[in-house]
């Protein structure tokens, strides 16, 4: 941690908030810190007096835009999202304010939420529910899960629990990372795995290396008959090459989570692509998700008024908090 980022214990911090409906429960910090709100417009004007800013809008761009400028800057941000390329900008990345994330919140949900597409697909249920509402009775045979091949492209605790997940169901799971290490294969084998999977999950951070890496050439890669899943970020995948596969049959069929440009809008051809899942950013998204969020946020808090290093904590140059 950077020398003097605990609270000064003689004064009462300022959190500056950047608001999204419904705003943080901060719980054990009512009365102990000065809460400053902001939105877009007012944000730039309000962070030279805060000490520390909490990016509560998760989807929001307005610290990019904001944080260059004249006066102080917050020793500590902390986002309420897993990915970080929303609010990094060189000038905050060249900074020594500390940048932590909601690393751990949003696992064991991705996980469930990608095993419930690949159970999905494997058993034909989007086809099953039109034939449902054409009141048609055909009967198919469907895929066994046991036995098939997954890749999972990012090796942090979101891959992992997705990794652990689908071994739960007999898929034998390959975990794709930046660098190659014990259990996590490196980029040079991405290829070859994705050949011989049936299943290719993107869950890896947005950074300039990650950024379009599911093209045209990567979709030509795989299987036809091979699913494609993205829970990671919109900009990892070339969302024309992933309409291209899908309509000349490439692959099997797909399922986006995120995407490049969101809210997904009502003229977008995404929605019509055959083969293709849409949600709306909502894989990590369970009852009560809010409410762990806050908790974890104050957790950190009094951890930072305690002057105890902070967990979480990005590098700020990687874009993603380091694996151990």
């Amino acid at each position: 941690m950077p020398e003097n980022l605990e609270a000064n214990p003689l004064t009462t911090p300022t959190l500056l908030v950047l608001d999204a409906d419904p705003p943080p429960r901060l719980g054990r910090l009512t009365g102990r810190v000065g809460v400053v709100h902001a939105d877009a417009s007012t944000l730039a004007e309000r962070l030279p007096s805060a000490d520390v800013l909490l990016v509560w809008d998760f989807t929001s761009d307005a610290v990019r835009g904001a944080w260059p400028g004249e006066g102080p800057r917050p020793r500590w941000v902390h986002t309420a999202s897993a990915g970080v390329d929303h609010l990094l900008c060189p000038e905050l990345a060249a900074s020594d304010t500390v940048v932590t994330n909601a690393r751990g919140i949003f696992d064991r949900p991705i996980a469930e939420y990608v095993a419930a597409l690949v159970l999905a697909f494997a058993k034909d249920l989007p086809r099953t529910l039109e034939l449902q509402r054409e009141r048609t009775w055909r009967h198919r045979e469907t895929r066994r899960v046991a036995g098939t091949r997954a890749v999972v492209v990012g090796s942090g605790p979101i891959g992992r629990a997705i990794a652990g997940t689908l071994g739960a169901l007999g898929v034998r799971t390959a975990l794709v990372g930046r660098t190659a290490r014990s259990g996590v294969h490196g980029p040079e084998d991405l290829d070859r795995l994705m050949a011989g999977a049936d299943w290719v999950i993107a869950a890896a951070p947005l950074t300039e290396g990650t950024r379009g890496m599911f093209d045209a050439r990567r979709f030509g890669v795989m299987q036809p008959s091979a699913y494609f899943v993205n829970i990671g970020r919109g900009q990892l995948v070339v969302e024309e090459a992933l309409a291209g596969a899908l309509r000349g049959r490439w692959i099997a069929g797909a399922a986006l989570d995120v995407f490049a440009t969101e809210p997904l809008t009502p003229d977008s051809a995404l929605w019509e692509l055959p083969g293709l899942v849409v949600s709306p950013h909502m894989s990590g998204d369970t009852v009560g998700w809010r409410d762990e969020l806050g908790a974890q946020f104050v957790e950190l808090f009094e951890r930072w008024m305690a002057g105890l290093p902070l967990v979480n904590v990005v590098d700020k140059q990687r874009g993603y908090v380091p694996g151990h």
